[in-house]
């Protein structure tokens, strides 16, 4: 199947504006092919993550990944944490481990699209061009977001952008092999 298509437009420059702040990774580089273990072929381990300069009024944070280049019309959520308290700056990898036990306290896991309350590893379809895969680290003016672990990965990105004063993101790119 030819899977030729337009590149998707960079989600949330579509959104408005917010401040921003710095996420980075030990595990990888802007704009630049996020490693194997990452990936569902893999181990499917959840990137570490670190974020400073969040705006004053930050009340609790969210993280996500969201693959815009998935050839759906409405792109592929990988991962959503819900409830990370105000003074968590970093997500070890791994955090997104099924069950939730590297998470902070309080804090949650939705359903990524394929159905699991965890990370969901990158995969492409073989052949596809690369993939981007944005993190986003969500400041919030609220502590809860009045949703729980049934809520779905739009669900959550729905009721956090009204919530949203800032927004840090980073991504890295994965491509399928072709064996």
């Amino acid at each position: 199947m030819d899977l030729h298509r337009p590149e998707a437009p960079e989600p949330y420059s579509l959104l408005p504006k917010t401040a921003d702040f710095t996420v980075t990774s030990a595990d990888l580089r802007n704009h630049e092919p996020m490693s194997r273990r990452h990936a569902a072929e893999g181990d499917e381990t959840s990137p570490q993550l670190s974020w400073t300069g969040a705006p004053e009024g930050t009340k609790s944070f969210a993280v996500s990944c969201f693959d815009p280049d998935a050839p759906t019309p409405a792109g592929f959520w990988h991962w959503t944490v819900l409830n990370i308290p105000a003074s968590v700056t970093e997500l070890a990898a791994d955090a997104g481990a099924e069950g939730g036990h590297n998470l902070p306290e309080g804090a949650f896991m939705v359903s990524a699209d394929t159905g699991a309350k965890a990370w969901a590893g990158m995969a492409p379809p073989p052949g596809d061009r690369p993939h981007r895969y944005i993190l986003a680290v969500h400041a919030l003016d609220t502590e809860d977001l009045g949703l729980d672990n049934s809520a779905s990965a739009t669900v959550a990105a729905f009721t956090m952008l009204f919530h949203t004063i800032g927004r840090g993101t980073l991504t890295g790119t994965y491509q399928a092999r072709e064996d």
